[in-house]
């Protein structure tokens, strides 16, 4: 029991250092496009995409991890249309996936090729 107080005690004062973890963004020359820009907003400040991409992306029942089948999903249940984008920053810079739902970035993701 001696031990753990300490342990505890280390434990909580670690935790008052952690900072909020700020959302990825993506340095354009107009501005930074982060997370909860709309895709006009992106389009301005990055221009134009290097690919861009749209697809349904499936829905899932409510509170499970299980898609909607085919049939029932096409006549009864809309899907949720996906876009995106991909940015080449020039040499020495990763390439920028930017996934938009519903119009807005949802996410901003990096690496050497698009996945």
């Amino acid at each position: 029991m001696c031990n753990t107080i300490p342990l505890l005690g280390a434990a909580l004062v670690g935790l008052a250092f952690v900072g909020p973890v700020r959302a990825e963004s993506l340095r354009c020359s107009n501005g930074s496009s982060e997370v909860g820009d709309s895709r006009l907003s992106v389009l301005f400040k990055c221009g134009e995409p290097l690919l861009r991409d749209t697809y349904c992306a499936p829905v899932f029942y409510q509170g499970s991890l299980n898609p909607v089948p085919e049939p029932i999903a096409s006549l009864a249940v809309p899907c949720l249309a996906i876009d995106e984008w991909i940015y080449d920053r020039g040499p020495g810079n990763l390439m920028a996936t930017v996934r938009f739902r519903s119009g807005v970035v949802q996410s901003i993701r990096y690496g050497r090729t698009p996945q």
